[in-house]
């Protein structure tokens, strides 16, 4: 079996990282917790099987924290999304980070699983934080996955081992 290969974003993966956007998510812009991002246009890494496109990880640096705005993995149970954030925090340690951040919603119950089991905790709840997001992004479905209402941010840290 290849291995999974790791590289920065280029200049010539915007249309695919656009492209991804739309079929995850339904725009080309992310939204977390009031704020709006193109993840086309944000640090990131992208994961490779075979030469092809097989993940994407976006994040913002700021000051000692590192947040991760999205994590897609197109090849389920390979170690993408897992080989992506090892990458990720090495940057993120590299930068002088002490902590990675992310948000979910409280129906993205595969992402719980996966993030906690690779290291991440439960930090805070943010009871309706979706309506807000749904005014600048109307594209937000009220329901995800398994029929879940989808209403509330929760947000993840991990330290890092500097």
């Amino acid at each position: 079996m290849s291995a999974i290969t790791i590289r920065n974003i280029s200049p010539k993966d915007k249309t695919w990282i656009k492209t991804l956007m739309l079929e995850s998510w339904g725009s080309e812009k992310v939204v977390v917790c009031g704020r709006s991002f193109e993840p086309a246009s944000l640090t990131g890494m992208i994961a490779e099987l075979d030469r092809e496109r097989c993940g994407l990880a976006t994040y913002i640096i700021s000051d000692i924290t590192c947040e991760v705005i999205t994590l897609n993995s197109l090849q389920s149970g390979l170690g993408v999304g897992s080989t992506l954030l090892d990458a990720v925090a090495q940057n993120a340690k590299e930068q002088g980070c002490k902590l990675i951040t992310l948000f979910t919603t409280n129906d993205n119950l595969n992402a719980l699983r996966f993030y906690q089991k690779y290291g991440f905790h439960l930090a805070q709840l943010i009871p309706n934080g979706i309506e807000t997001d749904r005014k600048i992004k109307p594209e937000i479905p009220l329901q995800g996955e398994n029929g879940i209402p989808i209403r509330d941010y929760l947000e993840l840290r991990m330290d890092l081992d500097v």
